[in-house]
């Protein structure tokens, strides 16, 4: 972010620019682990082109029947003593997805965003609808142009525009005054927060 004007970089030359700033880089081996590879290859075999024919996009997507084919993102919002706010997203990812696929997380404004006038946002979920929602910048909008609370806007978005469109997920994000909000239509979400005196709170499920 401070050795370059770009926002984004992608494929051959971010890693090119990595490589220039010193970052280390690795041969694509060194993520392989057995029981992800495993776990393609039978998505795979259940994802035949007679599937994809007769269920079109929801057997490319696998998202209805099994809906731990995808999720697994990390994220993270924070605010600072100086007011700033700063939002990160690392996605899980989709088994067995199209090539080339990009989701929500490396998208600023749907997945991932941030603004001192507003909220640092991070999403998770089934990101092609976080897209089409360009949901964390919505949610932004709607607390600085409509004057809206952050809790108010995320669930109009998360807990119904997203599942309206046949997508699901939730979002976790603190705005300008530390207020947090962390919806899900999902049956759970892995989700934390600390507060400035050292209060934690960690949850899974809605109670």
């Amino acid at each position: 972010m401070e050795k370059s004007p770009h926002v984004m970089m992608a494929g051959r030359g971010a890693e090119a620019f990595a490589k220039q700033q010193g970052l280390q880089i690795v041969d694509p081996s060194y993520f392989f682990t057995q029981e992800r590879w495993d776990g393609l290859l039978e998505a795979k075999k259940q994802d035949s082109l007679d599937a994809i024919n007769q269920q079109q996009h929801k057997a490319a997507l696998r998202q209805p029947e099994n809906r731990d084919y995808k999720y697994g993102t990390v994220g993270a919002v924070a605010l600072d003593r100086h007011g700033n706010l700063a939002a990160a997203t690392s996605t899980g990812g989709m088994t067995n997805k199209r090539f080339n696929r990009i989701g929500d997380a490396p998208v600023i404004g749907a997945g991932t965003y941030a603004n001192n006038q507003t909220a640092a946002f991070s999403g998770t979920g089934w990101g092609e609808f976080y897209i089409r929602l360009v949901m964390a910048k919505t949610i932004s909008d709607m607390m600085q142009y409509g004057k809206i609370p952050l809790a108010k806007a995320a669930d109009e978005m998360v807990m119904k525009q997203l599942p309206a469109l046949g997508g699901d997920g939730g979002l976790i994000a603190v705005d300008k005054d530390g207020n947090i909000a962390m919806p899900f239509c999902t049956e759970g979400m892995y989700r934390g927060y600390v507060r400035e005196d050292g209060g934690k709170v960690v949850k899974i499920y809605n109670k």
